[in-house]
């Protein structure tokens, strides 16, 4: 398990504000990623990117990665990369960005559900219990909000994206358990390396890279990804995996509280993206079965600092 160092409190407060408000924009940047590239090719392209700068400037450092955990991260990067935010690129081709970031809010579930480690502790507590059963059932409000009006795809988008959380979750939990044996640079390096390949590779698969062309690419996309490569990866991503080794799972899954807000206010006022009553409240009802899940532990950390 990997040891918690201490960090010099600025340090934590930008990496929450990055994976707070930067990852909350990401589905925006997403929309405009999408208007001329396919989406494997826009999260392969953008993955590929991330993680060679990263790696580059590990081994300019003299870093040296190690041949199992490499593998081993990029397992995990293609579980929580190409797996979770890759299903989210995929989706947003049929639902709003805002509907997709309140759909992935439900993470912290799979986070209580899956973390088989924690299972003694969270499934001996009702009121975690509640707050699942709460988050479940704005999941079910969100699925039925104008379901009349939605499309075969788009249910199924729906449906991906819970798969893309799970994935998320357990790669997620996986790194997390993992020695500490390569630098947090190193490791998100090889992540977003190996996820950016096999989106490109399932991308070749797919048939988006038949007569593609970089030309017919639009500014849009363009500004779209160099958005998603700089601030979604290698500030956003980076940030996200160090604060894992930083501070308790509770405290890092926060974001879920905060990126559907961004994202929702965003799309609608950027990208035109309307948004329902039954929407809004789902979102809350979800929020506040994580806020539920998450209260014991809440105690439990001010607990410690007191």
């Amino acid at each position: 398990m990997n040891t918690i160092k201490p960090a010099p409190q600025w340090q934590v407060i930008a990496a929450f504000a990055a994976i707070y408000l930067i990852w909350g924009s990401t589905y925006t940047a997403i929309l405009f990623g999408l208007k001329s590239l396919p989406p494997f090719l826009l999260s392969g392209m953008r993955f590929s990117t991330a993680g060679a700068i990263l790696i580059f400037w590990c081994l300019a450092k003299g870093q040296r990665p190690v041949f199992k955990t490499t593998l081993q991260h990029a397992f995990a990067g293609v579980l929580m990369l190409f797996g979770g935010t890759g299903a989210v690129v995929w989706v947003e081709q049929h639902i709003t960005s805002g509907m997709a970031a309140i759909i992935v809010a439900s993470l912290p579930f799979w986070f209580v559900l899956l973390d088989y480690r924690q299972w003694a502790h969270n499934f001996s507590q009702k009121i975690i219990l509640l707050g699942v059963a709460i988050g479940f059932a704005g999941i079910i409000t969100l699925f039925g909000a104008d379901s009349v009006h939605l499309s075969e795809k788009s249910l199924f988008a729906m449906f991906v994206l819970l798969l893309g959380c799970i994935s998320w979750a357990v790669g997620s939990l996986y790194i997390k358990y993992l020695p500490a044996v390569h630098s947090t640079t190193l490791n998100a390096g090889i992540q977003m390396l190996a996820a950016g390949l096999f989106s490109i590779l399932v991308g070749a698969m797919t048939g988006e890279t038949t007569g593609f062309s970089a030309s017919a690419v639009g500014m849009e996309s363009w500004l779209g990804l160099t958005y998603l490569v700089s601030f979604g990866s290698l500030i956003g991503y980076v940030s996200y995996v160090w604060l894992l080794g930083q501070r308790p799972t509770v405290q890092v899954g926060t974001y879920a509280y905060v990126n559907p807000v961004v994202a929702l206010f965003l799309g609608w006022l950027i990208a035109g993206e309307p948004f329902s009553t039954r929407q809004i409240l789902a979102l809350v009802v979800i929020l506040f079965g994580v806020l539920l899940i998450n209260l014991p532990k809440y105690r439990s950390v001010r607990l410690k600092i007191s």
